[in-house]
């Protein structure tokens, strides 16, 4: 091996690398047995592990050795054979490590290919974009900037770009097997290797024929839902659907295409909806043709004509939410006892009303919470919060989301508000070497609007983000690229079979698929459950944290500020349908009377519920010190009064309010109920409530704003153990106030959603409390 060393090294010098010389080194076990992975590393020495994987009954590592090293393995073999012992007289064997090791040679492609055998490339001739990791070693920007150059020598084509981990730095290159292999001795600090996600540029670029043949092959790995009012529908109010794309025909049936004006027709012109139509049923299609698992689509589309024109409204001025509530009525008149999910990403073109309610937004509030028909049909509603259209703002992005404010509806209480992030960071046009992603992975999308601008009294919105995609920039200026955005279908498919969505429009598009797909799992759940398990299942990604938590130990007002930015973060389907050993989500569908009016008195507030909580007590005591998570959402629907005058007096715009809080530790049940009492107070007289609770994130005095509240507590299990009762209390609102109008006496659904998350640690929680039942007692306040 020693001469290959020496090669190695004429190879790497005469490509200008100036130090790091080395060589990979693959290690083989014999069958059925584990290679000691640990022992082949000496950092010291700059011997480094950088994979190791099993392929059938043996077990491979691959190693970087720096040239002048060997000799370390070599005396490793040595001292095995003479059995030599250190100064306390024990073997110096490396038995453990040499009896697993059949067989050393130098490292190939396939030694650092750590993803699916499947998409190993089959041809040498075959190029694609390979998954780059490289080892950061001493020097992190070295290791770029070296392997860039040696990498852009040997005629690889590199995407701008990278994503940066403790231990490993990834990169995007493009070339062929052949080229690579070849290459391997120069470009000698890969730890591994796989094969890049295709991007929608990919799918976009192709034609129209290879496009056919892809559709092909998708639909013959795809189940769709059969046509029943028991199947969920995502109703989208955009431009149309032109059902007659092969992939969107199966979902939706001509009878389930409406139009609000007859005049337009009921297909789409543009293409906003049909694209959207794609994100609904299947979410991204890059992943999905990617990818070669059978789909089962448990849901089905429906469409109404809200728009003839793309994205915000049309130039001349319309009675929106008159059009939304002839649109919301065609479907369910045609199929009045199906269960749906209505999907609007339409927008003004201004943010004007900086939270305030307006005629439209106060008509999806009261469409979420049928107000017509005295609650008995209320309806979830998800609405894009619209979008930063300014290219010069998306490359000053985070701080002009901060600026631009969400855009009429969105601001509307009930409505599930949606705004965009992105992990989409790779730019794979051959034409765009000199651009850079905006948006690292994981950040705020350069296109997502916030509620940063509004007044503090107005909701936190958005309420969750979704992937709608980034842009790019150089010296001159941005722009949105194909590879930076999401693949989907094209609305004229004689032409083109996919074409690209982005911002806001497509994040929304994919809330409402999940919203289907719990629909779909939980066919019982109300309204407000849904979009209540949505936001319970979202978390903030690191860059979210790092970008809007700048301080060691963040305040509530930071958490604030990182919830009106990037609502409560990114949902999570699987969070949202299952509990794990560890992780223990708790529903709770109730309802209960906030006002009671005697004679001509004055109302005032009636009942306050409270659930007293399962926790399996012995289970977290016993954890003691140990830091546990309990996160509480509580969602309902408000009835809405929009008018210009002042929120906080007896012309409130929310019918009620719904207010959440847990027993403290040594606190007492009639201590508890009397501090519930006094904050109900508090809440009528405008004071602010006392003795703060400081282990919740965002605190009291900002989750309670609109009709959607989140919050997590940390603290010690020993504690939480002790915080086993919760209060749902009722807040002022018009139904109190404004007698003459008599709701006084109304009924407030809610649904409550509790969670305790104890990480990394095994203890059955979800066996601890299984038998176990809520219960609720409803008391006067």
């Amino acid at each position: 091996m020693k001469p290959a060393f020496s090669t190695a090294r004429q190879l790497q010098e005469n490509a200008g690398l100036e130090s790091g010389f080395g060589l990979q080194v693959e290690f083989e076990s014999f069958p059925e047995i584990e290679i000691a992975f640990d022992s082949l590393a000496r950092e010291r020495s700059g011997i480094e592990l950088l994979n190791a994987r099993h392929d059938g009954q043996r077990t491979y590592a691959t190693v970087f050795v720096p040239d002048g090293k060997l000799a370390h393995f070599e005396n490793v073999i040595q001292d095995y054979i003479d059995e030599k012992k250190d100064r306390a007289g024990r073997l110096r064997d490396h038995q453990k490590l040499v009896n697993t090791i059949r067989q050393i040679r130098l490292a190939t492609l396939h030694a650092l290919w750590t993803d699916d055998p499947e998409v190993f490339p089959d041809t040498d001739d075959e190029s694609f974009w390979w998954e780059v990791w490289l080892p950061v070693r001493e020097d992190r920007i070295a290791s770029v900037v070296t392997f860039r150059r040696l990498a852009e020598m040997q005629g690889f084509q590199i995407a701008p770009g990278e994503l940066n981990f403790p231990e490993r730095i990834v990169l995007i290159i493009h070339g062929s097997a052949e080229q690579m292999a070849r290459s391997i001795m120069t470009l000698n600090s890969i730890a591994e290797l796989r094969r890049a996600k295709e991007t929608a540029y990919f799918f976009d670029d192709s034609p129209l024929e290879e496009q056919a043949d892809w559709l092909e092959e998708l639909m013959e790995r795809c189940r769709f839902a059969e046509e029943s009012d028991d199947t969920p529908h995502v109703c989208l109010l955009d431009t149309g659907i032109n059902n007659g794309h092969p992939f969107i025909g199966p979902a939706i049936t001509s009878r389930d295409l409406h139009t609000v004006n007859p005049a337009w027709g009921k297909n789409d012109d543009h293409g906003h909806g049909t694209a959207l139509a794609g994100l609904s049923l299947v979410g991204d299609l890059t992943d999905t043709l990617d990818s070669s698992e059978q789909i089962e689509i448990g849901h089905r589309l429906e469409s109404v004509k809200l728009l003839s024109t793309n994205g915000d409204n049309p130039g001349e001025s319309k009675h929106h939410g008159y059009l939304t509530i002839e649109a919301v009525a065609r479907p369910e008149v045609t199929a009045p006892n199906r269960r749906r999910v209505f999907s609007m990403a339409v927008t003004a073109r201004d943010n004007r009303d900086r939270g305030r309610p307006s005629a439209w937004s106060a008509t999806l509030d009261r469409l979420a919470a049928d107000a017509e028909g005295d609650a008995t049909n209320p309806r979830l509603i998800i609405v894009s919060a619209g979008n930063i259209s300014d290219p010069n703002a998306w490359a000053q992005c985070p701080h002009s989301n901060s600026s631009d404010g969400i855009h009429d509806p969105a601001q509307a209480w009930n409505a599930l508000t949606v705004g965009a992030y992105t992990e989409l960071v790779h730019i794979t046009e051959p034409d765009a070497a000199g651009y850079l992603p905006i948006a690292p992975a994981g950040g705020l999308s350069p296109f997502s609007t916030t509620s940063c601008t509004w007044q503090p009294h107005w909701p936190l919105k958005p309420d969750v983000v979704f992937e709608g995609g980034n842009a790019a920039k150089d010296e001159i200026g941005a722009v949105w690229m194909p590879s930076l955005c999401l693949l989907t279908t094209h609305h004229l498919p004689t032409e083109r079979m996919f074409t690209t969505a982005n911002a806001t429009s497509a994040a929304t598009a994919l809330a409402s698929r999940m919203a289907a797909q719990i629909m779909t799992v939980y066919p019982e759940l109300k309204p407000e459950t849904v979009r209540g398990l949505i936001v319970h299942s979202a978390d903030w990604t690191d860059a979210m944290r790092s970008t809007f938590l700048t301080s060691p130990r963040p305040s509530k007002s930071e958490y604030t500020q990182l919830v009106r930015h990037c609502g409560y973060g990114v949902p999570n389907l699987h969070r949202a349908l299952w509990s794990v050993s560890n992780s223990l989500t708790l529903i709770v569908e109730s309802s209960l009377h906030p006002f009671q009016r005697h004679g001509q008195a004055q109302p005032k507030l009636r009942d306050m519920n409270l659930h007293q909580l399962p926790w399996p007590l012995e289970e977290l005591e016993s954890l003691g010190e140990t830091q546990v998570e309990m996160r509480v959402t509580l969602s309902y629907f408000i009835e809405p009064n929009p008018s210009e005058r002042w929120i906080r007096t007896r012309y409130r715009y929310e019918s009620h309010g719904l207010r959440f809080d847990v027993k403290r530790p040594y606190e007492s049940g009639d201590d508890f109920r009397s501090r519930i009492n006094a904050a109900a107070r508090d809440e009528e007289t405008g004071s602010r409530s006392r003795g703060e609770d400081s282990g919740w994130l965002i605190g009291p005095q900002n989750r309670h704003k609109g009709a959607l509240h989140s919050d997590i507590w940390k603290g010690a299990a020993a504690d939480l153990a002790s915080r086993g009762i919760l209060a749902v209390y009722p807040a002022l609102g018009w139904w109190k106030t404004r007698t003459r109008l008599e709701r006084y006496d109304r009924m407030a659904r809610y649904s409550l959603i509790v969670s305790i998350h104890a990480p990394e640690i095994e203890v059955e929680l979800y066996n601890a409390i299984k038998n176990k039942i809520s219960v609720q007692s409803v008391v006067d306040v």
